[in-house]
């Protein structure tokens, strides 16, 4: 069955620039999409921190890959490093998806990862293990607080720009000097 993520009271679907000044590592420079954002809580994908190992090399479940094809893993964050999910570009014709907005679809379907590792699929696909988590008034606290920068979902950055180029590029569509840019409290 397909699903949509909750709308009410969200920010969410939406990019989320760090500010420069933000030094967590697990944060640091990062473009993170923003699935789900609610009164419990919120959760998105990094989506520029790419591990530099094949998928075959991490998934060890089900029956075995015959055609290695090069889908590469990605970190989509701290919490749950073990669990993964492959974000599309359309929904895919077999598994269960979430649209999470037009264009962008997350399954977490074993099938349809073991035919992606076998068969060279056409359109967009990343493979991310982990996921960013925030509790309760968590993101609005760090929002508050100008750690983030919140943009619109662009295809464009989330697909087709390089990941070393993801941060500055997401930034710079919004018009803004990642050099020149400050945190202050309340401004976002």
């Amino acid at each position: 069955m397909n699903e949509e993520v909750d709308r009410s009271n969200s920010v969410a679907p939406a990019l989320l620039l760090s500010m420069p000044q933000l030094t967590d590592p697990n944060f640091r420079q990062t473009v993170v999409l923003l699935c789900q954002h609610n009164d419990e809580g919120a959760w998105g994908l990094v989506l520029n921190r790419p591990t530099g190992k094949a998928a075959t090399v991490v998934t060890q479940e089900g029956e075995p890959v015959k055609n290695r094809r090069g889908l590469d893993v990605w970190v989509g964050g701290p919490v749950e490093l073990e669990r993964g999910c492959i974000l599309l570009g359309e929904m895919p014709d077999e598994g269960e998806a979430l649209r999470i907005c037009d264009g962008l679809f997350l399954s977490g379907s074993p099938t349809l990862l073991h035919h992606l590792l076998e068969t060279p699929p056409g359109g967009h696909i990343r493979l991310l293990m982990g996921y960013a988590g925030w509790a309760p008034g968590q993101l609005e606290h760090e929002l508050q607080q100008s750690a983030w920068l919140i943009t619109e979902v662009d295809l464009d950055i989330v697909f087709e720009t390089e990941a070393s180029a993801m941060w500055e590029a997401a930034i710079r569509r919004l018009g803004a000097d990642p050099g020149t840019l400050q945190m202050s409290p309340g401004v976002h």
